[in-house]
């Protein structure tokens, strides 16, 4: 009888399920969008259990796709927006407030007193982050201080904390497992990722108590099983990993100076390290991620906070398009962006500015602006955002990118993908797997219990799908950038617009 992974990718607007077998291919793939909640501008939440009730519906949906009772699954992967912060009653799995998306600005303030306080270079040093609003650390501090009664209930130890992957862990197996693995721990800031362990220093710092927190237990390792009442039989959890750790495995980045970058919500850029620990230099972090064996390794990473939303908001927020597929032919229906930039900084601007109270414009509109040029625009913007990532990188490391492995959605976008060539001058391989997110939770479960034996064996399972190579030359490929830059900083908290 032929067995099965079942990999959750739960993401910031939607969960998705994947079932894969044994030679790489998906066998059923499901996806349920859930609301977003703005109480404020600035301000992103998520109701935790409309995520749960997302996930346990794609779960069921994706065995009866593929036809395959749920004891033919042998392990289950588990992929999460990471930094997403979730507090619930340990006795009765009930989330005290909504969860805090990792885009909510809510704790910014926070940010700027600990820094006041001289602070940053400590929780630099122990979790190769920076003090902003994006990490979960703030995020549970805020919910603490601003909930009446929580605080005393947290140091009682009757609540418990999680990114998603620890939620959906306590839901799946009936409440009695609450970990989470070093790739979620470490975007935290609680997290010392060179002694793998909750820093206590940093828990003072923030005034967490650490009997909130999960335990930290291996990427790639059977951690418990599921409720059989709730899932259909007793599956075991073998795979945990944040989403864009889990993309960087599931391109098989498993050696140094192998790069990925994943269009979704966000857009993020990865570098493999290796186990040596660098210095990530001005603007990009320095995260945990997993080698080969699923074991932890570091990684350099660079955050683009709005990328794929970028495409929702021209969609929803504006009326410009009827579906994200129509973006293509409209950036391809003009020539240029006729000195049109669109820079989304919806939710400030992440790497490598870090710009927490910079926001979005739209800059060079003349009457002769159309949609097409807008829409191209926010896809450039997408592409230059990853430039600026690309630039900080090589600017640590001294590699020039000459390949850069994508995927996610808006990676299906070929203008996109081709201006993303054209401005970095690198190839871009576009993964037969679009959604290597949940392809590397399904590797790490499946590395766990023996479906697959090796990296080597993994390796050889990603293959691409196209590859896009530089069309334009250096001169164009610079003036282009230049006015991005002078875009961006009319952006910025301190920028000339007052913006």
């Amino acid at each position: 009888m032929e067995l099965y992974i079942m990999a959750i990718d739960q993401g910031t607007t939607g969960s998705r399920v994947l079932i894969v077998n044994p030679a790489g291919h998906v066998v059923a793939n499901a996806y349920s969008e859930f609301p977003q909640i703005y109480p404020r501008p600035g301000w992103v939440e998520h109701d935790p259990e409309a995520i749960w009730q997302a996930t346990l519906l794609v779960m069921r949906q994706a065995l009866a796709s593929a036809g395959i009772a749920p004891g033919r699954i042998a392990a289950i992967g588990i992929t999460n927006q990471r930094e997403t912060t979730v507090v619930w009653e340990r006795s009765t799995l009930k989330p005290v407030h909504n969860a805090i998306v990792w885009q909510c600005r809510r704790s910014a303030g926070i940010c700027d007193v600990l820094r006041a306080k001289g602070l940053e270079a400590m929780f630099r040093e122990r979790t190769g982050l920076l003090l902003d609003a994006y990490f979960s650390g703030t995020k549970l501090k805020w919910l603490l201080d601003e909930i009446p009664g929580l605080r005393r209930r947290a140091e009682s130890g009757e609540l418990a904390f999680g990114t998603v992957d620890s939620w959906l862990i306590a839901r799946l197996t009936g409440g009695r497992t609450h970990v989470t693995d070093p790739t979620n721990a470490s975007r935290t800031l609680m997290f010392n990722i060179h002694d793998r362990a909750w820093d206590k220093a940093l828990l003072d710092a923030l005034g967490i108590p650490e009997a909130l927190l999960p335990a930290v237990v291996p990427s790639s390792g059977v951690v418990s099983c599921t409720d059989p009442a709730i899932a259909g039989a007793e599956i075991p959890i073998a795979g945990i990993a944040g989403d864009q750790q889990a993309a960087l495995y599931g391109q098989a980045c498993f050696d140094a100076g192998q790069a990925k970058n994943t269009y979704g919500t966000g857009c993020f850029l990865l570098m493999n390290s290796g186990r040596k620990r660098v210095e990530p230099g001005p603007g990009l972090l320095l995260t945990l991620a997993c080698d080969g064996d699923g074991k932890p390794c570091y990684a350099l990473e660079g955050s683009v906070f709005i990328a794929g939303a970028v495409v929702q908001w021209l969609r929803d927020g504006l009326g410009l398009i009827r579906t994200a597929a129509e973006t293509q032919a409209l950036a391809e229906s003009v020539p240029d962006n006729q000195g049109v930039f669109l820079v989304p900084a919806f939710a400030g601007l992440g790497a490598p500015h870090w710009d927490m109270y910079a926001r979005g414009a739209i800059l060079g509109l003349t009457r002769g602006t159309t949609r097409a040029h807008i829409v191209r625009a926010a896809l450039e913007g997408i592409a230059y955002q990853t430039r600026d990532l690309a630039d900080a990188l090589e600017a640590v490391t001294g590699m020039k990118f000459t390949e850069l492995r994508v995927d996610g959605g808006a990676c299906r976008n070929d203008f996109l993908m081709q201006f993303q060539a054209d401005t970095l001058d690198c190839t871009i391989s576009r993964s037969r797997y679009l959604e290597s997110t949940a392809m590397g939770a399904a590797f790490l479960a499946g590395l766990a219990v023996g479906v697959w034996g090796s990296a080597d064996e993994i390796a050889k399972l990603r293959t691409s799908e196209r590859t896009f190579v530089p069309a334009i030359n250096a001169v164009e490929r610079n003036r282009l950038y230049a006015g991005w830059r002078a875009a961006v900083e009319r952006v910025k908290s301190g920028g000339s617009a007052g913006l």
